[in-house]
């Protein structure tokens, strides 16, 4: 019987997969199963791998490898190169102090966490206020707004003192430039008199008892000024901050004089002090007092700016600031029961808001633009 091509039934008469296609179908697929592996290919003129073990090992610029404990290679920075890195950062950014600083950020952390620190009984935390608020606060002051501070030798070195000043901006900036102010060139820590509304407020509260604010009312006012606090004292209030940018540097009503009665009782001097610039910050152009209502606020402000570019319209507007504290206006010279003559404590408010007001005119025709 004679050999020939054995062409197997359904092939279409050609030997090889049944289908003639170039790929083989999915059924052939799953019935061949896994390839072998292929062995590799050798190569002659290869040198022996036992002849490799006892050569030099050839320098490369990849990151060394080690080996993890299983067995497996891993790649990474070694500890010693992160701390290089660490400590050439550190004295690029903070100088040769580095060190110092660290220890001085680690000593405060340690005292945070031990609860080794003063609070008093208003809840006012000077470490925190100097290293943190103010801190922050300060490269805005300096390069942002350009505060020029003038008339600092008239704030006492030591003392109860009220510090009586304008009140504008929409946003109450001018209370915090103010606070960074006199800490950099007086040396004290500012303790304003908040309105009700900041301890309302869930986060704003707490940091504003950390900075040493305490609410408006003349029995803390004059328990601190006893305690030879400097205390700063806003009398326009939201009609201040909220009045439109047609009436700019125009003082509003200053209260029924409260701040003048604690004075006089607690027989301090009152700083007058006048801020130009917080005016341009936020331009109030218009105001929402229905949703002002439904929402609590005094106002809802309508600038150039907000809510037309949402919340980048909450950037303030880099306008040149000029802060100048006037000469005290004595009160020891008044006997403390005189606090309750409404003449003249409305004699003495008057006094201290003509002061005010006319140093605002000086300043306004002192400054070469609103920007500059």
């Amino acid at each position: 019987m004679s050999e020939g091509n054995v062409i197997p039934i359904g092939t279409r008469g050609r030997p090889g997969r049944g289908t003639g296609a170039a790929r083989p179908s999915a059924s052939a697929r799953s019935l061949a199963g896994k390839k072998p592996a292929r062995r590799p290919v050798v190569d002659p003129d290869a040198p022996d791998p036992a002849e490799l073990t006892n050569q030099p090992p050839v320098p490369t610029d990849r990151a060394p490898v080690t080996t993890h404990p299983a067995g497996r290679p891993t790649h990474g920075i070694p500890v010693g190169d992160w701390l290089a890195a660490f400590t050439s950062a550190s004295k690029e950014i903070f100088g040769d102090t580095w060190e110092p600083r660290l220890a001085e950020f680690l000593a405060f952390l340690r005292r945070r966490v031990t609860g080794d620190y003063t609070v008093d009984e208003f809840g006012f935390d000077p470490e925190v206020t100097e290293r943190f608020l103010v801190a922050a606060l300060r490269p805005i002051k300096e390069k942002w707004f350009r505060v020029e501070v003038r008339g600092a030798e008239n704030i006492p070195a030591e003392g109860g003192a009220l510090v009586v000043s304008n009140h504008s901006g929409t946003i109450p900036v001018d209370g915090l430039m103010t606070m960074v102010s006199i800490h950099d060139h007086a040396h004290r820590f500012l303790r304003p008199l908040g309105a009700d509304l900041v301890f309302r407020l869930p986060v704003v509260s707490e940091l504003a008892r950390r900075a040493g604010t305490t609410l408006a009312c003349n029995e803390d006012a004059e328990r601190m000024l006893r305690g030879g606090e400097l205390v700063g004292v806003w009398p326009e209030g939201f009609k201040g901050i909220g009045k439109p940018f047609s009436e700019r540097y125009k003082l509003q009503r200053f209260g029924r004089g409260g701040f003048v009665s604690a004075a006089i009782r607690t027989g301090v001097p009152i700083i007058p002090t006048s801020v130009v610039g917080a005016e341009e910050i936020y331009p109030l152009v218009g105001n929402i007092p229905s949703l002002a209502r439904l929402l609590g606020v005094p106002y809802i402000p309508i600038t150039p700016l907000f809510p037309l570019l949402g919340p980048l319209g909450l950037v303030p507007l880099p306008s040149k600031w000029l802060i100048e504290f006037g000469e005290p206006i004595r009160t020891d010279e008044y006997d403390p029961a005189a606090a309750d003559d409404p003449m003249l404590v409305f004699n003495v408010t008057d006094q201290v808001r003509e002061s005010v007001q006319q140093t605002l005119y000086a300043l306004l025709m002192q400054r070469k633009s609103v920007f500059s």
